[in-house]
């Protein structure tokens, strides 16, 4: 086995261009190849820390062959979004459309969220790390159109969270706002929306009895947390259901399921919609359009998948187990 660190050098320096993740790498609708899926060579703390210039490259070299393969629309999967500013690098670009997927990813989160908190009881706090992001913020304005609960918005930069709280607060909801991870653990339910290499919500974040809703890639949860909180349920986020079609390749999902970001990019492909769709911040308008596309083509699926934790289909019904007592619960974390 060749050492990770051996590995990131060859992936650096090496030219090694975007791929085909193998023969059967495509997304088909019976009797025909609709899509392709390509890898971009680079590991998630290289498209995050090595040269924005040399990652969008490698990036715009897959989208380069996208096209050459016949592509109309390119979505941008996992952290390549975060690293092209959500697509925002190839917003000159008019040789093929390119979109981030987060529109969907907002739209089906918040359904997601909407059947957990029906186990938390009346009035849950509900903690979006991530907030001001391209889908936390979209996310949480739709929110915000259906729902007047209490939100706790949590990010990096005190001013966009301000501004974000400040305009949800016009449709009634409670929000208040942190920069402060500890303060997530107030939270019933915990949206994680971060862009990062690595797990970044620990045991000490998280409330007895919470459920996280984990909607990043690489996911930012820990598989430890299942055994040091047992009381806590994780939810992966992001999922949806896509019967109508043979999904094949090294996407590492369970048969029939998609990301919401692939999801949105077929959606775009089936309407034969031209040009680019969601850059930068995903917004409700656009949420909105993907939902009625997600509606015309519901006979090829486009619904919320049934729940799974760290890949494992889970029953999140309120009637889930009580937690044990704190004392064992330190018990586990020792």
């Amino acid at each position: 086995m060749v050492p990770e660190i051996v590995w990131r050098s060859a992936l650096k320096h090496l030219p090694v261009p975007p791929m085909v993740t193998g023969k059967m790498s495509r997304v088909d609708l019976p009797g025909e190849i609709s899509g392709r899926i390509i890898t971009v060579p680079l590991t998630p703390t290289q498209l995050l820390t090595l040269p924005r210039t040399q990652v969008q490259a490698r990036i715009s070299a897959a989208v380069d062959l996208a096209r050459d393969l016949g592509a109309s629309v390119v979505g941008l999967g996992a952290l390549t979004a975060p690293a092209s500013v959500g697509g925002k690098a190839f917003a000159k670009r008019n040789d093929v459309g390119v979109t981030n997927g987060n529109a969907f990813t907002a739209a089906m989160t918040l359904q997601a969220m909407e059947k957990l908190t029906a186990s938390l009881g009346r009035d849950p706090l509900i903690a979006i790390v991530g907030a001001t992001g391209s889908v936390g913020s979209c996310l949480t304005r739709l929110y915000a159109r259906k729902h007047s609960g209490r939100l706790l918005l949590v990010a990096r930069n005190e001013r966009r969270l301000e501004a974000l709280a400040s305009d949800v607060r016009r449709n009634g909801v409670e929000a208040t706002v942190s920069v402060d991870m500890a303060d997530v653990s107030k939270a019933d339910l915990v949206v994680l929306l971060t862009s990062s290499p690595d797990a970044l919500l620990r045991s000490e974040h998280l409330k007895r009895g919470a459920i996280v809703l984990d909607d990043t890639v690489p996911r930012n949860t820990d598989e430890r947390l299942l055994i040091e909180r047992p009381d806590v349920l994780i939810v992966d986020g992001g999922l949806v259901e896509i019967p109508g079609f043979n999904l094949r390749g090294s996407i590492a999902l369970a048969p029939k399921l998609a990301y919401a970001c692939l999801a949105e990019t077929m959606l775009l492909a089936l309407s034969g919609h031209k040009g680019h769709f969601c850059m930068g911040d995903a917004h409700v308008d656009q949420a909105e359009h993907i939902l009625k596309l997600a509606q015309e083509y519901r006979h090829l699926g486009f619904n919320l998948a049934p729940f799974r934790s760290f890949g494992r289909l889970i029953d999140p019904a309120p009637s889930r187990t009580m937690p044990p007592p704190a004392q064992e619960l330190v018990s586990c974390a020792a």
